[in-house]
């Protein structure tokens, strides 16, 4: 049977293209699913309509920014209704490889004001338990692009990947853990668990519905252990 958290449990992981960041998600994933924890994982763009829309536009050719906008909005406006939403309220855990925070970056990279898009975004969405960002130069990203694609899209360029760092760098939230990127992946998987397992227990304890035991049970749960059993009336 698998492992509930009350609540349930999000956790964003954002960075520049190339930084590392879908590695994370998946070895992160893996080793909460090992523990027995209900781990759904996915991803911004959506394949829904309007995330294909962004995917294909990589290929054909970028939407204007408006348009663009508009787009991740309504994927995101999707993703949050019928994926983050019902799967939080199951008490799942949620890995998200990029989130709105990617368009606070890369759309305040193509002109909007950030702070805006922040708010634009904050109002349709879930603000994450854990927003992980795994930072990297633009020059060493667009190397493991290259090496990864054999040639990076007309999105990826050391410009505009510069924007979009340091906006992401700008970001100032209380859940926001930032990694180096040149770590090795081992290292940043072990961070990220770590920092999971304290947002997760920091969540239970402040959770005032809960007995004691369900508190424990719970905070349990998060490594992948078992309860104590019930105590043997005499």
């Amino acid at each position: 049977m698998k492992r509930h958290l009350p609540g349930g449990f999000l956790l964003a992981i954002e960075g520049i293209d190339g930084a590392g960041k879908s590695v994370q998600a998946r070895a992160v994933g893996g080793a909460l699913a090992a523990r027995g924890l209900d781990v759904v994982q996915t991803r911004e763009p959506t394949n829904g309509p309007w995330g294909r829309r962004l995917r294909e536009s990589a290929a054909t050719g970028r939407l204007s920014p408006a348009d663009e906008l508009n787009a991740f909005l309504e994927d995101r406006k999707q993703h949050v209704a019928e994926l983050i939403r019902p799967s939080l309220a199951a008490g799942k855990v949620v890995i998200t490889d990029r989130y709105y925070f990617s368009t606070v970056a890369y759309q305040g990279a193509r002109g909007f004001d950030p702070a805006e898009l922040l708010r634009m975004n904050e109002a349709i969405a879930i603000e994450p338990h854990l927003l992980v960002l795994v930072d990297l130069d633009p020059a060493t990203s667009l190397a493991r692009i290259g090496h990864r694609d054999g040639n990076a899209n007309e999105f990826e360029t050391v410009a505009q990947l510069g924007r979009s760092r340091d906006i992401f760098l700008a970001i100032q939230k209380p859940y926001l853990l930032v990694l180096d990127g040149r770590r090795t992946p081992d290292e940043l998987r072990d961070e990220i668990l770590f920092a999971f397992g304290r947002a997760a227990l920091e969540r239970i304890a402040a959770n005032a519905s809960l007995s004691p035991a369900e508190k424990l049970a719970a905070s349990l749960a998060v490594f992948g252990a078992e309860p104590p059993p019930e105590p043997v009336s005499g």
